[in-house]
């Protein structure tokens, strides 16, 4: 028997439901052999703000404003690289501080003296995402740890890697160092940040050492959820004197939203 064509049958879409829930590209359909304009569109225009982000020059400025506004103290330092295009050649010079702001730490540990935690905020590959979400991240750590332990002015290092947070903690004698900086850009997420800490970290650590929580921002971790998962896990952190592999997360979504209800724009939910 055929069946019969309608303009009904022919206009419905049955992932339309599953894509309301993802922003994954799912089910786009094709003319002819090609994707249908409008998602090629869309990806071209997904793919150049990608770019843009990681080729965005950082303000450390605007996030030493930030700070200032936050009432966090904060020092400036630089990696071994030269510039963005260096930065994206070279991932090891990112990794390591220059010599001016090795020296600098150095003697700002002579007077700040031996603390707990050191924050340490950069670019990555999204500046974007560090002016964005970077100095909220602080300063709720700061808000939820600041009872037990004790934080050193906030480090803002340009054309930073992970590690330089190791580097950071070493020249200071820091107990931990949390990085925190942008990822790299996704087709669906230009602001991503990502915060990685490692108890007693130092030039050695490695990889398997940290411990990481990312994706955040409004559409993907929000602020106050990640600030309260770092919190519990870095606190457990200290408890048991080690992060990285050996460290469980196990706080789920579901605990998050129970601890800290929000409300549609990923605002603390007023009870």
């Amino acid at each position: 028997m055929l069946l019969s064509a309608t303009s009904a049958n022919l206009a419905a879409d049955p992932w339309a439901e599953l894509r309301k829930l993802t922003p994954a590209r799912l089910a786009m359909g094709r003319a002819g052999g090609s994707l249908r304009t409008v998602n090629l569109l869309d990806f071209r225009f997904a793919h150049a703000l990608a770019r843009d982000a990681v080729h965005s020059p950082f303000h450390p400025e605007l996030v030493e404003g930030q700070l200032d506004a936050a009432g966090l103290g904060h020092v400036r330092v630089r990696s071994m690289v030269a510039d963005k295009t260096d930065y994206l050649l070279h991932p090891e010079r990112g990794r390591v501080l220059d010599e001016g702001s090795l020296e600098l730490l150095r003697s700002c540990a002579a007077e700040w003296g031996r603390r707990d935690v050191a924050i340490v905020v950069s670019d990555g590959l999204s500046a974007v995402a560090a002016e964005a979400h970077a100095v909220e991240v602080a300063r709720g750590l700061v808000d939820e740890l600041g009872d037990s332990f004790s934080f050193y002015p906030v480090v803002v290092a340009s054309f930073g890697r992970v590690k330089i947070a190791d580097a950071v903690a070493e020249a200071l004698g820091a107990g931990m160092a949390i990085v925190l900086l942008g990822e790299r850009p996704g087709l669906g997420a230009k602001d991503s940040l990502s915060a990685y800490f490692t108890y007693a970290a130092r030039n050695s650590s490695l990889e398997s050492d940290r411990n990481c929580v990312s994706n955040i921002r409004p559409g993907g971790m929000p602020v106050p959820w990640a600030v309260r998962k770092l919190a519990v896990l870095m606190r457990e952190s200290f408890r048991l004197k080690l992060s990285g592999t050996r460290l469980k997360d196990r706080l789920t979504l579901e605990d998050l939203a129970r601890m800290i209800p929000l409300d549609g724009n990923g605002e603390r939910r007023l009870r």
